[in-house]
């Protein structure tokens, strides 16, 4: 099959399914909102899947419609860049569960014709695989030539490579983990309290009055914190006071507003989430983050998920990262050795802990491009 596509084609499909999911119930129909950029190739292999991360979408490299502000990782994918549309045909599907237009609490159920809210069923990192496999069946991509992702479009990749290693040439693993600490979890589990605490959340049924914005904005303050670093925050706040009109610069309000530079920030973060993401959707994710472990969907032994595979394995880690620290890229290059699986390693500096690979990397540009280039 050949598709040709312009750049930055919006697409849903809708896929009859049924797909089972890890929870052992049935979704159909599978609905996934999608954007292509590039030509495939005849033969089918210049075909690149992108995985977004937690809050992300279909829109790596072009206009949000929602936000108007360019794709989140123009740095990385677009012409002349390491993911070219010039040469590969690339593919970003917004996760089910997500609220982007793809299947999750947001969208219609068929048998009620309401909102699915918390009937939606809850779905795991593999079920997202499981879902884009389906996509990809449908636009007539056999193999990939890579998996791309970062954070948790890094778990995927990982997956990828774990559940259809022969669709799999090549995973690209960002600033990722094979499985959710206690400490993540922990976070997580804060943000999600904040959203069933607000009173507008109301057991997930709230789709026909006001969301609980208030819940999801402290729960998104309390995970934007985890995707900084300390030095990052210090070097572009430190304990710096807000300028106020009437008032004399740096001084202290006596009171709870947002006196502390990196609290107003922390408050814009929070109320700009809100706009564009759905509180149900969060909880869903954020769960399907929490059960993510690898190794325990392979007998307890994470190298038993790479045996045998034929994908090439690049990894990359940022040494202010401490969501996904240096060590769980460390243990993955560990278990790929173990199965005896191609894999490349780099631990880049940067100021910007987790963030990191959504901003101005150009040694990681340098790694995945060589990488991809490695592989022809």
């Amino acid at each position: 099959m050949s598709e040709d596509v312009r750049f930055g084609c919006g697409r849903q499909a809708t896929l009859p399914g049924p797909l089972r999911l890890d929870g052992g119930t049935l979704l159909s129909p599978v609905e996934i909102a999608y954007e292509t950029y590039g030509t495939l190739d005849a033969d089918g292999g210049n075909a690149i899947l992108i995985c977004h991360a937690l809050t992300g979408d279909q829109h790596v490299a072009s206009t949000h419609p929602r936000t108007g502000k360019p794709g989140w990782w123009t740095r990385l994918v677009g012409p002349g860049k390491p993911i070219d549309p010039a040469r590969d045909f690339v593919i970003c599907s917004n996760v089910i569960g997500s609220c982007m237009g793809s299947s999750g609490p947001a969208s219609i159920n068929p048998a009620t014709g309401r909102p699915w809210g918390m009937a939606f069923p809850v779905i795991t990192i593999r079920d997202m695989v499981r879902a884009q496999a389906m996509l990809l069946d449908h636009l007539g991509v056999a193999r990939l030539k890579a998996v791309v992702g970062g954070s948790m479009g890094g778990m995927q990749a990982l997956s990828w490579a774990a559940t259809f290693p022969t669709r799999v040439a090549a995973a690209v693993v960002i600033a990722s983990t094979a499985r959710h600490s206690a400490q993540n979890i922990a976070f997580h589990e804060v943000g999600r309290q904040a959203i069933m605490a607000d009173p507008k959340w109301r057991g997930g049924d709230y789709y026909d009055g006001d969301p609980p914005a208030a819940g999801l904005a402290v729960a998104r303050m309390a995970a934007h914190i985890t995707y900084l670093s300390e030095a990052g925050l210090t070097e572009k706040f430190g304990r710096r006071l807000q300028a106020r009109p009437g008032k004399q610069d740096g001084a202290k309000s006596f009171g709870f507003d947002a006196d502390f530079q990196v609290e107003s920030y922390l408050r814009h973060q929070g109320l700009a989430f809100v706009d564009r993401f759905d509180a149900n959707s969060y909880l869903y994710i954020t769960r399907a983050l929490d059960y993510f472990d690898l190794a325990e969907e392979h007998g307890g032994l994470l190298a038993n998920a790479f045996r045998g595979t034929a994908t090439r394995f690049c990894l990359v880690s940022f040494d202010t990262d401490w969501l996904y620290p240096t060590l769980e890229s460390r243990n993955i290059v560990a278990a790929l050795n173990a199965a005896g699986a191609p894999v490349s390693f780099v631990e880049l500096s940067s100021p910007y802990g987790h963030d990191a690979f959504l901003l101005d990397a150009p040694e990681m540009n340098r790694v995945i491009d060589g990488f991809l280039k490695g592989g022809r």
